[in-house]
């Protein structure tokens, strides 16, 4: 009997332990996954001992401490899994850099633009290092530690598989079987809204190097390829109007940040790849399904700083164009040479074209340089629009206003600052005019080019179409070069007239012009010559404007009031010296007057000299202010001076002391006219009044 009672115990011991077994095994396993950071599985496994395995052994005192375990394993089980996706966060917040680069490669390689573009510079490999100068041991280098989000970074793997998701897959899994789901989802937007903020916080000197807008660029495309990827493979996490609000308060930070960190480039070549860093950026999320439309017209307005930033390198181009430049007509001994020139510059002439070598150009050097530099700016301005989504159009209209701007402004401003250059002779002035002639008529040509580079069909016709602004400018600059010609012709003019000398007390004239008079004539004509190239127009106006000025000189000498006296001698003298002028003017320097129009600069002065050479003053005052005058151009002022001197010629020489009969009679003559000029003069300035 007592036998079988310990049979039935033994027998009742094993099945009580064969009923609690699986809930230690279970409960064994939970702790192992656990262990192994095997959250999920733990937290089925955690499910299945409270639900069904404990209840089967309800009765049990360890049931109950199980049962009060359960709920600290759980939250365990979420601090552990929390604890994983904050690793997460901050190794994917290290590492967006690599996988928007990756990303950008792709996309470059499916728009056939070269991935170098998007490449860091990788970091050179460490020196091994040196030997224990005790022992001689070499240490083992150590290997550079890598995260456990990272995958193997092959060049074929997408940016995504770049990246193991898993942490929160698994958190999100384990909160929102917790029924958490809310609490996680929160946290997680949170979080990578702060790291969105950090990626759009660029570095303070991002605009000195094209590497700081790829480390930009690449941090961002990381950062919105990891919420794509999350969008796509998980159930709730983020939603599509979060991400694209998310996006578009980073595309105002980015186009913010951009705009102020281009302004400070001053390189035309690094502002080129930053516009391609911007295209290649843009395809790249539109490849993923964001919306970049406001940054192709940011890329707009940085290609109206781009075309400021080549009009100051142009304005170095041409001031460099100008100062090499000899100002002389271009000469070429072989035919290789016209070639060349005519290759560049539009020009054609059929008598340069049959005339033997050497050939002689009109222009110097700088017009077909200028020609030049004016269609490779228009080069580089048809580089930065590639890509910019615009019509052909579009393009035409912003090249044509671009290169508006370099004629009007950069070229205008370096032909005034030339133009104005002290020391810029009468000869180089001359060629400066020709120079613009020949470049304003080139400007029909530019529009030409223009419209095949861009592919447009222009017709001067069409109104709406831009055209270049480039004739006026040169017509602008050539009327300013125009007036130095004249001043300038007018100091040389000055230089011989500051060597007249005059002997007011002359008994009697020397019988032929002056010596700085004849030197003048001489260079006047060998300059009028030189003119044959300049318009009509021009070399008549320079003509005229010379002989005026002369005339004006030589009355202000005559009437000087510093001379108190004036010879019969002397008077006769000048009277040769402004005949010589006449004739100068009588010979036709310059092709196109009228008869006797130059003659009329030295009118005034001829009527004043014939006045005081003939003493015919009682005809001049019997007609004054009556059209018959013979001496209508001479003022009562300057009668009134030269009586004066006259006078004071003939008391210097003593007339006064022995007169006779003609020379009392002159002399009362005079006193009489002063007198009687002296009443014409007041009576002017009282009805003046």
């Amino acid at each position: 009997m007592q036998c079988q009672q310990v049979q039935l115990n033994i027998s009742a011991t094993i099945e009580r332990l064969s009923t609690c077994l699986p809930v230690l095994q279970t409960y064994g396993k939970l702790k192992d996954q656990m262990k192994c950071k095997r959250y999920y599985p733990a937290l089925k496994t955690l499910e299945q001992l409270e639900h069904t395995y404990l209840p089967r052994v309800s009765e049990y005192r360890f049931t109950k401490i199980m049962y009060d375990q359960i709920p600290r394993l759980r939250e365990a089980i979420k601090e552990a899994s929390m604890s994983d996706l904050k690793d997460f966060l901050e190794s994917i917040r290290k590492h967006s850099s690599k996988i928007g680069e990756v990303a950008m490669q792709h996309s470059a390689e499916q728009h056939s633009i070269d991935p170098a573009l998007v490449r860091m510079p990788r970091r050179k490999r460490k020196a091994p290092p040196p030997p224990n100068p005790f022992t001689g041991e070499v240490p083992a280098p150590q290997p550079e530690a890598e995260t456990d989000i990272y995958k193997d970074a092959d060049e074929e793997l997408s940016a995504q598989d770049l990246v193991d998701f898993s942490p929160v897959y698994r958190c999100w899994h384990i909160y929102t079987v917790l029924g958490a789901g809310d609490v996680f989802e929160s946290y997680y937007r949170k979080q990578r809204k702060k790291q969105a903020k950090l990626c759009l916080q660029p570095a303070t000197n991002m605009h000195e190097t094209l590497d700081g807008y790829k480390r930009y660029f690449h941090e961002l495309i990381g950062f919105f390829v990891v919420e794509d990827n999350i969008l796509h493979t998980t159930s709730g996490l983020i939603s599509k109007s979060y991400l694209d609000d998310l996006w578009d308060m980073a595309l105002s930070k980015i186009v913010a940040v951009l705009r102020t960190h281009s302004a400070y480039c001053t390189d035309p070549d690094l502002m080129l790849s930053i516009k391609n860093l911007i295209i290649l950026f843009c395809h790249t999320l539109e490849g993923y399904g964001f919306f970049v439309a406001r940054l192709y017209g940011l890329l707009v307005e940085i290609r109206d700083q781009y075309n400021e930033i080549l009009m100051k390198q142009w304005k170095s181009v041409f001031m460099e164009i100008f100062e090499e430049d000899n100002y002389t007509p271009i000469t070429v001994q072989y035919q290789a040479e016209y070639v060349d020139i005519v290759s560049v510059f539009p020009f054609h002439d059929s008598f340069v074209e049959k005339s033997p070598l050497p050939k002689r150009f009109p222009f110097s050097r700088f017009v077909p340089n200028v020609y030049k530099q004016v269609k490779e700016y228009i080069f580089a301005c048809l580089k930065f629009s590639e890509d910019l989504n615009l019509s052909q159009t579009e393009i035409d209209d912003m090249v044509r206003k671009s290169t508006n701007f370099l004629l009007t402004r950069t070229l205008s401003g370096c032909l005034s600052s030339l133009i104005r250059k002290p020391g810029l002779g009468l000869a180089q002035l001359i060629q400066i005019t020709i120079n613009t002639e020949y470049l304003e008529t080139a400007c029909i040509h530019l529009e030409d080019f223009i419209s095949n580079v861009t592919g447009t069909s222009y017709s001067r016709e069409v109104s709406h179409v831009a055209k270049l602004q480039g004739k006026s400018m040169f017509k602008d600059a050539r009327s300013h070069t125009e007036q130095q010609i004249y001043q300038a012709l007018n100091n040389k003019i000055d230089e011989f007239l500051e060597l007249a000398i005059y002997d007011w007390t002359l008994s009697e004239s020397r019988g032929h012009a002056s010596g700085y008079l004849m030197d003048l004539i001489a260079f006047l004509q060998s300059t009028f010559m030189s003119f044959t190239n300049l318009p009509d127009k021009v070399a008549q106006t320079a003509c005229m404007c010379a002989c005026k000025h002369i005339a004006e000189c030589l009355s202000s000498i005559l009437l000087d009031p510093n001379a108190k006296s004036l010879s019969t001698g002397a008077l006769q003298q000048f009277n040769l010296d402004v005949i010589q002028c006449e004739q100068f003017a009588s010979s036709n320097p310059v092709p196109g007057f009228d008869m006797g129009a130059l003659l009329m600069a030295f009118m005034e002065l001829r009527q004043l000299l014939d006045l005081g050479m003939t003493d015919d003053w009682s005809a001049y005052l019997r007609d004054f202010g009556q059209d018959r005058n013979k001496y209508l151009l001479v003022s009562p002022q300057s009668a009134i001076l030269l009586a004066e001197k006259i006078t004071g010629g003939m008391k210097k020489a003593g007339v006064f002391t022995s007169m006779k009969k003609p020379e009392k009679e002159r002399k009362k003559l005079l006193e009489t006219a002063l007198k009687q000029l002296r009443v014409l003069v007041n009576a002017s300035s009282i009805s003046c009044r």
